[in-house]
Formats: C-alpha cells, structure tokens, sequence
C-alpha cells in the first residue's frame, strides 16, 4: 500500500509542475487537450499507460 500512496504522491507533484511554474502555459495546453477529438486523447492514454508499464517493468527487473 506504502508504493501505491508513494506513486500517487509522484503523480500528484509532476502534474502540479506546470500550472505552478507556468499558469498561462498550462491554460493553452488544457485549450488544446479540449479541442482534441476523443479518440485521440484515447490513442494517447494508451501510448502513455504502455509507456509507463514498460518502464515500471524494467525498473523493477533491472537489478
């Protein structure tokens, strides 16, 4: 449970980066991530979650 709470925690800081460091930045891209059509957003869900198993598996199967 201690690994989960601690990658949420991961998740929690990275997202808060941008919209801390470059309110206006992050504004734009949120504009454009509402334009974007659904499946698009689906195809980069799922390049991102692949994305992350893979490197999740090869950090922990790397030593």
């Amino acid at each position: 449970m201690t690994e989960i709470l601690t990658a949420l925690a991961l998740v929690m800081v990275i997202e808060g980066i941008l919209p801390t460091l470059s309110p206006h930045t992050f504004k734009q891209a949120m504009g454009r991530i509402l334009q974007m059509p659904a499946a698009n957003l689906r195809v980069y869900g799922l390049v991102l979650m692949a994305a992350g198993a893979l490197l999740l598996y090869l950090v922990r199967h790397s030593g």
